[in-house]
Parts: C-alpha cells; structure tokens; sequence
C-alpha cells in the first residue's frame, strides 16, 4: 500500500489493499489537518451536518428514552450521552485525519437496543462491566489482525449487496414518512431537487433539511417538548462491577453486534465508494471507544454505518480525497453534542421523526446507487449477492446479532454452494 504525504490523493483512495496485521500506516494526523481547511467546502460541511442531525436525534431518544423509563438518574443518561457522542466523535477525527478518509464513529444503535433492554434485568454498574468487556474484545481482535483478514477473503459484490440491503430501508423510509407528513417531505423533497440541481456545489440533503424545517415551523410540526435530561452537569466516572450473566447476555452479543453490524456496514460503504479502508484500525478505534465509554457510563462508541453513508457518498462532494472533512464536521458536532448533551437534545428532538427520516433517505441514494451497481454489475457471485441483499432486508436478528452480518454468512455460504466458479476465478 502506498501512502504520500503530499499531493490531492494523500491516502482517501489507497492503491492496494493492506496486509498489515497492525494498524495500517496512513498519510497521518499532520497531513490530515494541513490539508483540512481547504476541504471545508459547503459539500463536506453540509454532509457532515446532515450526519450529525441524523446522528443526534433517534438513536440518542433510544438511550433517553429507554434509560428514563428504567429508572436511571438524569445525571448518569447525560454522563452516557457523554461517553457515547464524545469518544464516538473523537474516532471520526482520529480515523478521518490519519487515513484522510471519511469514516465515521458513533455507537450501535442495536447495542443502544440490548443496552435498555438489560436495564431491567441488572445492576447498572454491572452492565458497565459487560460494556467494557465488550470493547476489550473488540481491541483484541482488532490487534489480532483477524478482522482484517476476514474481511479481505469477503468477495465484493456480497459485501456491496449487505450495505444495499441494509441501507434501503433508508429509501422506503422516505416514503413512508412522505405519507404521514406529506407538506414536511414534500417541501424537504423540493429542497433536495433545487439545490441538487441548481446549486450542485452545496448538498442537496441541506436544502431538504433547510425547506423541511421551513414547512415544520409553518404546520406547527415543532415539538417544544424535548427529552428530558439533565443540564449542563459534568460526567460522572462509573466504577464498573462484573456479573456473569450479564457477560453472557450483554458483553459478547454486544462485541459481536459492534464488528459484524456497525464495522462492517461502514466498511462496505467505504469500499462502495473507492477507498481502501483500514478495517484493523476500524477495529482497533471502536475496541478503544468501547472501552472507554463505559468509563462514563456509555454502552460503546464505535464506527457507525449510516452516517459513513452520508459523508462518504456523492453528496459530500464529487471529490473524493476532500470528503475526510466531512466526518471531521460530524465528530466536531458529535464532541459538542455529548459535552451540552442537556441542552443539545432538546434541540435536537423538536424536529419532527419523519423529517429526519426524509433528509437520510435522500442523502444516501448517491450510496444506495454505487452500493446496487457494485452487488450486480461485475456478473460475478449474483446468486451471494441476492441472498445477502434479501437477508439484509428483512431486518431478521437471530442470537440479537442484526441482520448484515447474517447477511454476509447467507451470500458467502450460497455462493460457495452455486458459484464455486466465481470463487476460482476472483481476483486476488
């Protein structure tokens, strides 16, 4: 793999896949942050704001919400916001700037799930011990080398149609927030098509966002009732204790979702769109984040499908190298969201669901579009590919563990049985 620190290609799109079983070497944080300022375009300053809108509203009720009906004090769902949002945040600047590409941290949406759901079942701090267990498994196996090997032995077109099938539900979400509010999509849709366009230069999930507010102001759609959760209080470190039960209900189940659910959804976007990403230190930054957001009482902070959709696809800018400073944007947002997380989230929750929804449908077609093209167009493992978009699709999570991961075992397993050919005959 060759990486410069000079010139306009510096590392986004690398020119061969890694073999290293360490962190692979990048064009690093210096080159990142010099060649940042003249990336801010309103391209990549408009995606990742995009991504952190998406990023800061439903997952974070899921914590909220779960959290406040278990009894949890206001004080510990803020320090949790804390450990999620702030370290989700800091793996985006540190994967962004070194690797100079747009990838982006958060936490698992599925784990928020399994978090709350275990809150009735044990001690809080002994969910904090399986949280950090969780993330020692994920930095062992990203210091292992293993995932980076896994990954490499995936073909490509099954990997493509799990991110299709996994993301699509973003498409049809667009509609079905259209019938439920139809002049707040509509008008979002509007805004989409103008700016897309007339103003190409700038993101045409903006002018959604921008006209799908306008239309919400003007029906009343504003909620004033945000989620309640304490204001301006500082973190509170969470001594963690160690249950075995919840090990083996939450901890493995919750590493599991982490590299076979969020990694490799931003994984396979990356890829969808040209880069070459380091998959070991993908695996290295979430182990990290997952273990030290348990510190705060966070469930894990990892890297993050959706929102890599959105500020690594084509309405982050046509150029590819200068869409880093997008994920830079988000984990900026991200960093300030989980430090003002009392006041934050009741911003963030007056917007109306299927406004959200519409602008993160409309953001990802760019994706969804190279995502399809790259599942069927090289003629090579159809049948994998079909079996892995269909299983991705339908959202099944046997064992708790979501559905791209299932899908990836599905497409590998029926194209080793029906297209042992396109195996022999796949490239190195």
């Amino acid at each position: 793999m060759t990486a410069s620190t000079d010139g306009p290609g510096e590392g986004a799109v690398l020119d061969e896949p890694t073999r290293s079983r360490g962190l692979e070497p990048g064009p690093g944080l210096r080159s990142g942050l010099r060649g940042l300022p003249s990336r801010l375009t309103p391209a990549t300053i408009g995606a990742g704001v995009v991504a952190a809108v998406f990023g800061c509203t439903g997952p974070a009720l899921i914590v909220i919400d779960g959290a406040s009906a278990a009894g949890v004090p206001g004080v510990i769902i803020s320090s949790w916001i804390f450990g999620i949002y702030v370290f989700g945040g800091l793996i985006s600047l540190f994967l962004a700037l070194r690797y100079r590409m747009p990838a982006v941290g958060a936490y698992s949406i599925p784990g928020a799930v399994l978090a709350v759901g275990a809150l009735g079942s044990y001690e809080f701090s002994d969910l904090v011990g399986a949280f950090l267990v969780a993330g020692l498994l994920v930095l062992a196996l990203g210091l292992s080398g293993l995932i980076g090997t896994v990954a490499r032995l995936l073909p490509l077109p099954i990997v493509m149609a799990m991110i299709a099938g996994a993301l699509i539900r973003f498409g049809t979400e667009v509609v079905n927030a259209a019938a439920a509010a139809p002049w707040i999509v509509g008008s979002a849709i509007a805004g989409f098509l103008v700016l897309s366009r007339f103003v190409p230069s700038v993101p045409g999930a903006l002018g959604a966002l921008g006209a799908g507010l306008v239309a919400a102001i003007a029906t009343g759609a504003l909620s004033g009732d945000g989620a309640a959760v304490e204001g301006w209080t500082l973190p509170v470190l969470v001594v963690p204790t160690f249950d075995v039960g919840a090990l083996l209900a939450v901890a493995l189940p919750l590493a599991v979702l982490v590299i076979a659910a969020e990694n490799a959804q931003a994984y396979g976007v990356l890829l969808s769109q040209g880069y070459r990403p380091p998959v070991n230190a993908m695996t290295v930054a979430s182990g990290v984040g997952g273990a030290l957001a348990p510190l705060f009482g966070g469930h894990n902070a990892n890297m993050a499908g959706p929102m890599t959709a959105i500020c690594a696809g084509p309405q982050a800018g046509p150029d590819k190298d200068a869409r880093y400073a997008a994920s830079v944007v988000n984990g900026v947002v991200f960093i300030a969201f989980g430090v003002l997380a009392g006041l934050a989230v009741t911003a963030v929750t007056a917007l109306p669901v299927e406004l959200v929804s519409a602008v993160a449908g409309l953001a990802m077609i760019g994706v969804l579009v190279s995502s399809f093209r790259g599942a069927f167009g090289e003629g090579r493992f159809r049948v994998g590919a079909l079996t892995a978009l269909v299983v991705a699709m339908s959202g099944i999570a046997p064992l708790g563990i979501s559905s791209p991961f299932w899908a990836l075992v599905a497409g590998v397993l029926a194209s080793a049985v029906l297209e042992g050919r396109d195996f022999r005959s796949a490239p190195a």
